[in-house]
């Protein structure tokens, strides 16, 4: 069965040289061709490989032979690679910055709050009462701060524009699916182009937070049902969806989309998913699917 093995550098430091193409190449059946995707950026080598093969084992394998250079090594099969359905996790993901830290920073919390955060996106506490301990202490914040957060503190991650520009180019439908809050949600999705976005409410009263968080709260269990939704709404197959995320909020639904993506991920996440991305901006989803430098659009 034709494999194709994608090697991608961040492309504000360009890496891949054909050196290490000539290393990968070592490790794999002979006769293993090239396609250079961006000079020193992106390329795949295509290789007939066993279709039973542990794909993750074999990236993880193929990694360890550069010998610590920033790139990143996906393995997946040659036939379906673009996608049409695609859900992203906002918050450290399509945005680098986690809006809840932000928020509590004005409320005089952000170290402590930050601190519940990691340990709810590292998996080591439960995400719904965690958001509920977070929210609470956003408590008589005037609503208003939002715009301020917006447009002072969070920033979209490198290749997010290029992302979902080109795969709705393509005719991909993509929704943002956030644990955060649909104050944000709203306006990432509107900058990026979404065709849809998904969060969780927060309750604002006499125009301050009420230091509550509406029902049902939007966590792990509901971005899977919504991978899943979408999916069958699309009536699309399940090889045919793609789902990237950073948390453990994110894990079920990128264990159901065809293609998960753990993007600069916690380790339990990267370390599960089809997928890790530990180098490259978020284009490498594009060079993954096959796109060419050259196919991009904002």
């Amino acid at each position: 069965m034709l494999h194709v093995v994608t090697l991608v550098s961040h492309p504000a430091h360009p890496a891949l040289r054909q050196e290490h193409m000539d290393a990968l190449a070592a490790h794999l059946p002979a006769g293993a061709s090239v396609h250079w995707l961006a000079p020193h950026i992106a390329a795949d080598l295509s290789v007939p490989l066993d279709a039973a093969l542990d794909k993750r084992q074999l990236a993880d394998h193929l990694r360890a032979s550069l010998k610590g250079a920033a790139l990143d090594v996906i393995v997946q099969p040659a036939e379906g690679r673009r996608k049409k359905l695609f859900l992203a996790d906002m918050d450290s993901t399509m945005i680098g910055q986690e809006c809840i830290d932000e928020l509590a920073d004005f409320a005089g919390m952000k170290s402590h709050v930050a601190a519940i955060t990691e340990r709810a996106m590292r998996g080591e506490i439960e995400f719904e009462p965690a958001l509920r301990e977070r929210v609470a202490l956003l408590k008589g914040l005037e609503a208003d701060i939002i715009e301020r957060v917006y447009q002072e503190r969070i920033r979209l991650t490198s290749g997010a524009q290029e992302l979902i520009g080109t795969m709705r180019a393509h005719g991909t439908y993509t929704a943002l699916v956030s644990g955060g809050f649909t104050l944000f949600t709203q306006k990432v999705a509107a900058a990026l182009g979404f065709d849809e976005h998904r969060g969780n409410r927060l309750i604002v009263e006499d125009d301050r937070f009420a230091g509550t968080v509406a029902d049902p709260i939007l966590g792990r269990e509901a971005k899977l049902t919504t991978l899943i939704s979408l999916r069958d709404a699309h009536k699309l197959s399940h090889d045919q969806t793609m789902a990237v995320g950073d948390g453990a909020n994110d894990l079920a639904m990128l264990q159901e989309a065809g293609l998960g993506i753990a993007y600069h991920a916690k380790p339990a996440v990267a370390h599960a998913a089809h997928v890790r991305i530990d180098h490259a901006d978020l284009t490498a989803l594009l060079y993954m699917q096959g796109y060419n430098a050259a196919d991009f659009s904002k």
